[in-house]
């Protein structure tokens, strides 16, 4: 007993000599720090460092031990901004006939990867018995129905089955029929896209171009129409618009969009319309003539425009050489190239205008001056013939260019001299682009006058030796129509801004190339190409004479160069043919150009049986009045 009363005093003898411990050391503490009170500060450093040191281990634990794990997790997880395609602007006629525009649709994809995860697990969890291969088959059975025409079950089982983590399913997919199919299997996903469509196929389709996606240049946006040729090239700025922006969450490492995870950042600005001065019907119209008369007259080829005679509008581009569209695969370099502003010929006898106006302007002659016109002429080491030959004769003014006497052309081209000669031509616009706003537009040639040789000038005056193009040759004679004022050619009239403002294009460029009373003289001049007169004083073209309205105009046959000698062909020519209708009362101009036609053909020898049938479409759709009185009849050839 007494033994255990001692261990029992030594222990509460030690439990309190622990508390007096206790209570003397909190005693010294606070006695320290109330005499240091700087030393709060001071802990309260300590242990921000302890904390910024823990936080330093921890970083530099997880860059070194789990940079790689969290960076996975991460790609797991990544947002990605994509673009939002922009509306394509549509491209219309002047009467607002649509020639282009874009519709929305969509294209299905599939991420398999995630497919494949996504059904095993659902499959496993809800003891579902039906396999991946079930489920694709049932996806690929429905959407062939859903989709004719554009897939089969076949196809999309062979897409679906692919050893790939992604696959696109079907392209161009109505709106409608996507969101049937994507509410009914989640695990289809549809982006957005555009369709361009050209409702009239190979109409104006060498001026309008093609729009398509473009993915192989990095400068233009991926998810938008891009203009590829043509006019939906050229003015490309204008159609396509400005993309918008999207995030979204992208899959493991194959950045493939998951579904659901959209949302809007920037919205898209739709492109702007263009408004082309083309009359879709008319150019309907001269396509069809134009092939025709190519075919008929064995022709390689052939190009036409007509054109406003006031403004200088373009109303119809043709070539006898189109494209579908919607075929573009099918389509050759040929028919692809818009040779009525591309191609540049030797116009022949049609350039006799720029002698014409020249030799009235500066006073040489006036229409009835008779001139004695031999059938050959010598012009340096050359000698240049008529088409026919005939002795000495008495032509008036107007007989040598209604009768395209080369002799009597070059004999008042001297009179006018080379300088002067050479300044209108410049100022017809030959030598230079029209500037009608159409890609790959050619200058034509005339040659500098520093390379002119003795006999240069007995070509250029006839129209030899230089070359233009079928538009530029048109804009001659719009000068002549427009009382000597040259109007830059267009065929864009105006944009369409999306909140429907119309904005015209700048007022085309205008030349002063001759005095009206010169254009009005050569005007009148140039009815006698259509006469039918008695003797010698019929014109080269009565065929393109119309009933009931008086028509201006200019054949032209050039000779092409052989290449294979590279001197001019014997059987080979550029026929041509401009025209004015009606001529007391200009409004429209044509220009026609036949490439290679057999001449021994009746249509080969002569575009003017083209021209009569492309003006009489033009009056009845115009309604153009008759002309007040007939054209008179006047002497060509004075005996």
């Amino acid at each position: 007993m007494v033994d255990g009363r001692q261990a029992s005093s030594r222990r509460g003898s030690a439990s309190r000599r622990k508390k007096r411990t206790k209570a003397s050391l909190r005693t010294r503490a606070g006695n320290m720090l109330r005499a240091l009170p700087g030393n709060r500060y001071g802990s309260a450093c300590v242990v921000l460092v302890l904390v910024l040191f823990v936080a330093s281990v921890k970083l530099i634990y997880v860059q070194a031990f789990q940079a790689e794990a969290l960076s996975a997790r991460a790609e797991r997880q990544r947002a990605t901004v994509i673009e939002i395609p922009a509306q394509r602007g549509a491209i219309l006629d002047r009467n607002g006939t649509e020639l282009a525009f874009s519709v929305k649709t969509y294209t299905l994809q599939v991420n398999l990867r995630q497919m494949r995860k996504t059904w095993a697990e659902v499959a496993g969890r809800t003891k579902n018995e039906q396999t991946y291969a079930d489920r694709v088959d049932e996806i690929a059975e429905y959407m062939a129905a859903m989709l004719p025409g554009k897939t089969t079950k076949q196809e999309l089982l062979k897409r679906f089955h692919k050893d790939a983590p992604f696959t696109f399913l079907v392209d161009n997919v109505e709106p409608s029929v996507a969101e049937q199919i994507t509410s009914r299997y989640p695990e289809i996903a549809a982006e957005e896209r555009a369709l361009r469509e050209y409702p009239g196929g190979e109409l104006a389709s060498n001026v309008v171009g093609y729009a398509n996606w473009r993915m192989d240049d990095p400068d233009v946006s991926k998810h938008n129409l891009h203009g590829l040729i043509g006019l939906e090239s050229a003015r490309d700025n204008d159609l396509a618009g400005k993309p918008g922006r999207r995030l979204v969450d992208t899959g493991e490492g194959d950045n493939v969009v998951i579904p659901g995870t959209e949302r809007d950042i920037q919205p898209a600005v739709p492109g702007s319309d263009l408004e082309l001065t083309l009359d879709s019907d008319l150019q309907y119209d001269l396509q069809r003539r134009l092939r025709d008369y190519v075919e008929q007259s064995r022709a390689k080829g052939g190009s036409a425009v007509i054109m406003d005679a006031r403004t200088g509008e373009v109303y119809a581009l043709a070539n006898d050489k189109t494209f579908d569209p919607d075929n573009l695969s099918a389509a050759t370099e040929e028919e692809l190239n818009n040779r009525a502003v591309t191609t540049p010929f030797e116009p022949g006898s049609v350039n006799k205008v720029v002698t014409a106006a020249a030799a009235i302007e500066y006073g040489i002659t006036t229409p009835k001056s008779v001139h004695q016109v031999p059938g050959q002429i010598q012009v340096a080491d050359r000698v240049v013939r008529d088409a026919w030959p005939h002795p000495t004769q008495g032509f008036t003014t107007t007989g040598i260019f209604a009768k395209s006497s080369n002799v009597g052309t070059l004999m008042l081209a001297r009179q006018v001299g080379e300088e002067r000669w050479l300044e209108i031509a410049r100022r017809f616009g030959l030598g230079k682009r029209t500037g009608i706003g159409l890609p790959g537009e050619s200058p034509g040639r005339v040659p500098p006058r520093s390379q002119w040789s003795g006999s240069t000038f007995g070509n250029l005056p006839i129209g030899q030796g230089l070359s233009v193009t079928v538009v530029q040759m048109a804009g001659m004679y719009q000068a002549i129509a427009n009382g000597g004022v040259r109007v830059e050619p267009r065929i864009v009239r105006a944009t369409i801004r999306p909140d429907g403002t119309r904005v015209p294009e700048p007022p085309p460029g205008k030349v002063r190339v001759v005095s009206k009373r010169t254009a009005d003289t050569v005007l009148r001049m140039l009815r006698a190409t259509t006469q039918k007169g008695e003797g010698q004083n019929t014109g080269t073209a009565p065929q393109a004479a119309l009933a009931g309205y008086q028509i201006s105009g200019k054949t032209g046959t050039g000779q092409q160069v052989d290449p294979a000698t590279g001197a001019y062909s014997q059987s080979k020519y550029n026929i041509t043919f401009a025209g004015i209708v009606p001529a007391d009362e200009p409004r429209f101009v044509v220009g026609i150009m036949l490439d290679a036609p057999d001449t021994t053909l009746p249509q080969g020898a002569s575009a003017a049986p083209l021209f009569h049938d492309i003006a009489s479409y033009l009056t009845q759709r115009y309604q153009i009045p008759l002309s007040e009185r007939e054209a008179p009849v006047v002497p060509l050839v004075v005996d």
